[in-house]
């Protein structure tokens, strides 16, 4: 194959390619550009097909590192000298890529698995249209595999959406080289996520490297030998040799020699050779004779390995007192480090010894200097590395040298502005992970601010699923129960950004104890205030709902420690008082909230604010006051600006008001208000536009405005992010029966049939509270447009059950039951559009489809028209097709 042609994109797709690399709204792109959202959508549209991106955060991404398109193995480590030799192992790996889907290089650390697997990538990146990532796994630690090759994808996690889940979705696009450098220290890990991937994603091909097969069927090994006698080897020794010193000669028996007692092993022979320059080929010889004197008996693996090894030790025997401590220092870091970052763990040395003891070092091939402009050991020489300086009596200082280095990078890290702090990161995150992980147990200063600190950038890096632990963690490390508790509390924020919000309310729990320890009154009504908030008003995310007279006691025991005159705490309070009233879930007290809300205006608290709005409007939307609550979810919709996206706290209620936006709109008819603010809340950072949030704001839109293919194809997406939720996700069953509903619209009773059962297996036990009157609504319209009316008396029976309060959509149902006990001659149609009535007032959807029954009820083309009109001035064009349908029907008759 070919390989790909550079993308070719417009001046104004540039633009666009270019905001959306800042992270610009579609609505600020237009305003930037000044041309209409919808050329903004057709924009990003033809982007992503053009750059075969999953969404536009990945074309972000994209833009934002500049990454060449298609056809290009991202992470590819640049080569700083030349590749010699392995032409039939190249070969060989490049003839088992093109027909199998894992390969793995077998070999011995120093053999040259990583140089062949890079070679074999880039040569084979061709095959590849999508590209893939090149993914080094020798820094990364057992749990953190997914974020290590999402990095290298440059891929982010969103509520609702598992890590894993986000990758498949990157990989399953079409032909992807995925390579696994280094899997031998986490086969286990290794080898699940390739199955995964393998499973999910059928044009992906894995390329790993390690000394052991990651052990999956189907997976075809390639040894990786030493380099062969009488060429490639004495090739490589010439090479590095000069390189060392231009003016090196040596007689080719005397390098034959050298290599062959080296057994052909890269690492060695480059060792060696950069010690050319000072012992010249002879003297070379002699050293090499008492470092192998004692191996004897073969030349297999493992007499090559302890070849390497002596090589390795009288390399670093040679080195100079200075050189030694820094070598032996050095091997704390897990990944690559920089100047700064190498003079942290060596004691009182400023930049230039430290940059001069450096380049020593990688003179002397101990070092390596990537091609970014930092530094690494090899992983077998950093190996050697730290079994000398566990052998020494630095060690405890050393590492806890690296771990003041990683709290104080991470701190800074968070200090650094929007955009430049992400590459950064990934770049230092296993070394923050791994001096958190090696430090001693128990409080420190040390370690409680780099778990907090990681908490906070793995968060803003939407690695999602990773934060609350690190904020645990630092609750664990605190040394004061009040640190605990504000740990604790970011934990839940976090669980909650997950939509876990029984993880969030256990959490919240343990936050109020650590307060209550610390003597803090008011930072345990705070936290227990909100844990009863968040049980009422989002019960679907727990296992188990919380029993109404538990969270009365908490209730109770929150305004008994507090101080009632502190604006948060009585904010909270009476937050609580409104939601915990009934004993009924989702159903706040109405004059309660009220007084919420004068509370939390109190505060200045945008977060606080929305959430006492939230109440206000979930309690007129029970009243069946469905302009009401579309108009305060409006005004929750603009406090979003003033929300931070990257700490947890405002996270819950960003998502929410998103949620609430797009539901409220729906329950009063508002079509096109309803499509806004879901396309808002794909634009935005925090949701992205495949989660079920913004799946959930987007359907129902969709399907009602008449948009049945768009909305169908998305449907695979909104049912992946129920099956991988990590809580149940009841809340979204509407958008599922909104799928039902546009299969069919369409005819598709298959179709109708399977997403009906979905909806139904989202909703489980929440069916009453989430899905009845949506359900009746479907069940109903898809009956009318069958012309099926031998069951209309149930179907119509159903649409005007007593729904409970927290069900909105039952406008919905009883105007389309009104219609169809219409179409079908019940007796008892015009008493169903009377009792219909109501509904017209607080949704135009219900409006227009009442109106449309009524015209034909009495055949009156005029009243049918003034029902197209008013489809049309909503958007829905689907209704209003059906309508001009009805009415050159009657006239037809006439």
């Amino acid at each position: 194959m070919t390989p790909q042609r550079p993308v070719q994109v417009s001046k104004r797709e540039a633009e666009v390619l270019a905001a959306l690399a800042e992270r610009l709204s579609n609505v600020r792109i237009a305003g930037r550009l000044h041309i209409s959202v919808r050329t903004v959508e057709s924009h990003i549209s033809s982007l992503l097909r053009k750059y075969g991106a999953a969404d536009r955060w990945e074309l972000a991404e994209e833009a934002r590192r500049a990454t060449p398109p298609p056809g290009h193995v991202a992470g590819l480590p640049a080569a700083r000298t030349a590749f010699l030799g392995r032409a039939e192992e190249v070969a060989a790996v490049l003839g088992l890529l093109e027909r199998e889907r894992l390969v793995t290089l077998l070999g011995p650390g120093g053999i040259g698995k990583t140089r062949l697997a890079a070679a074999a990538a880039e040569a084979a990146a061709p095959a590849f249209p999508l590209g893939g990532a090149f993914v080094d796994l020798v820094p990364v630690a057992e749990a953190f595999v997914a974020q290590a090759v999402a990095s290298a994808l440059g891929l982010a996690q969103r509520p609702g959406q598992s890590l894993e889940d986000v990758i498949v979705r990157r990989l399953a696009r079409g032909r992807t080289l995925l390579v696994l450098d280094n899997c031998e220290h986490l086969l286990d890990a290794a080898a699940d996520l390739v199955e995964r991937l393998l499973s999910a994603c059928p044009t992906l091909t894995v390329l790993a490297t390690g000394r052991e097969r990651i052990g999956l069927q189907g997976e075809r090994t390639v040894p990786v030998p030493p380099l062969p006698a009488g060429s490639d080897a004495e090739r490589l020794f010439l090479a590095r040799a000069t390189a060392a010193d231009p003016g090196f000669t040596a007689a080719r028996e005397d390098v034959a020699e050298i290599c062959r007692r080296l057994d052909g092993v890269p690492l060695a022979i480059e060792l060696a050779a950069a010690r050319g320059a000072s012992l010249g080929a002879s003297g070379l010889l002699s050293a090499l004779d008492d470092v192998l004197r004692l191996l004897t008996g073969g030349r297999g693996p493992v007499e090559r390995h302890r070849s390497l090894r002596g090589v390795i030790r009288w390399s670093h025997d040679l080195l100079t007192e200075d050189e030694k401590e820094m070598f032996e220092c050095l091997a704390v870091f897990v990944g690559g480090f920089d100047l700064a970052a190498a003079g942290a763990v060596v004691p009182g040395l400023g930049a230039g010894p430290v940059a001069d003891l450096l380049g020593r070092l990688v003179d002397k091939s101990l070092v390596v200097r990537t091609a970014e402009g930092r530094w690494r050991m090899l992983e077998t020489v950093r190996a050697f590395a730290a079994e000398r300086l566990a052998a020494g009596a630095a060690q405890a200082a050393v590492r806890e040298r690296y771990l003041g280095w990683a709290a104080d990078t991470a701190a800074e890290l968070e200090d650094m502005p929007a955009g430049e702090w992400r590459d950064r990161f990934d770049s230092v995150a296993d070394d923050l992970r791994a001096a958190l992980a090696g430090a001693p147990p128990g409080p420190a200063d040390a370690p409680h601010r780099l778990a907090r600190s990681l908490g906070h950038l793995t968060f803003s890096r939407r690695f999602l699923d990773e934060a609350p632990g690190h904020y645990r963690e630092a609750a664990r490390r605190a040394s004061a129960p009040d640190e605990a508790a504000r740990d604790l509390r970011d934990a839940a924020d976090a669980a909650h950004a997950l939509i876990e919000t029984g993880r969030s309310f256990d959490l919240l729990l343990e936050s109020a104890e650590r307060s209550r320890e610390a003597g803090d009154g008011d930072g345990e009504a705070v936290a227990l205030a909100f844990a009863v908030v968040t049980a009422e008003r989002h019960p679907s995310g727990f296992d188990a709902e919380i029993p109404h007279e538990r969270l009365r006691a908490l209730l109770a025991r929150a305004a008994a420690v507090g101080d009632s005159r502190d604006r948060v705490v009585a904010a909270h309070v009476a937050a609580a008082r409104a939601w915990n009233h009934f004993a009924e879930k989702v159903t706040p007290d109405p004059s309660l909230a009220g007084d919420a809300l004068v509370a939390a205006r109190a505060t200045g608290d945008p977060v606080l604010l929305s959430a006492a709005l939230d109440a206000c409007g979930i309690a007129a939307l029970t009243a069946g006051r469905f302009r009401e609550a579309h108009r305060i979810a409006t005004e929750r919709v603009g406090l979003l600006a003033a929300m931070p996206r990257d700490v947890p706290y405002p996270a819950p209620e960003i998502t929410d008001t998103y949620h609430m936006a797009t539901s409220c709109a729906v329950a009063a008819g508002d079509l096109r208000a309803a499509l806004a603010a879901a396309r808002l809340a794909a634009s935005d950072d925090l949701v992205g536009d495949r989660s079920p949030v913004a799946m959930s704001t987007l359907l129902q839109s969709l399907v009602l405005m008449g948009d049945l293919d768009e909305a169908l194809s998305h449907a695979d997406t909104l049912w992946e992010a129920c099956e991988g939720a990590g809580s149940p996700l009841a809340w979204t069953a509407p958008s599922a029966a909104a799928l039902a509903l546009a299969h069919g619209l369409l005819g598709d009773e298959d179709g109708l049939r399977l997403w009906r059962a979905r909806a139904e297996r989202i909703a489980g036990d929440a069916r009453s509270r989430y899905l009845d009157s949506y359900a009746a609504f479907v069940d109903a319209r898809t009956a009318l447009r069958a012309g099926r009316t031998d069951d209309a008396a149930a179907l119509v029976e159903r649409a005007f059950a007593a729904f409970p309060p927290q069900d909105w959509y039952r406008g919905y149902a009883r105007a389309t039951g009104a219609e169809l006990a219409v179409a079908a001659g019940l007796p008892d149609a015009p008493e169903r559009l009377a009792a219909a009535s109501d509904a017209a007032a607080e949704n135009a959807w219900a409006a227009a489809c009442l109106a449309r029954a009524s015209g034909r009820l009495h055949r009156d083309i005029g009243v049918l028209t003034g029902s197209a009109e008013a489809w049309e001035r909503i958007g829905a064009r689907h209704e209003q097709a059906c309508t001009l349908v009805l009415i050159e029907d009657l006239r037809a008759r006439r």
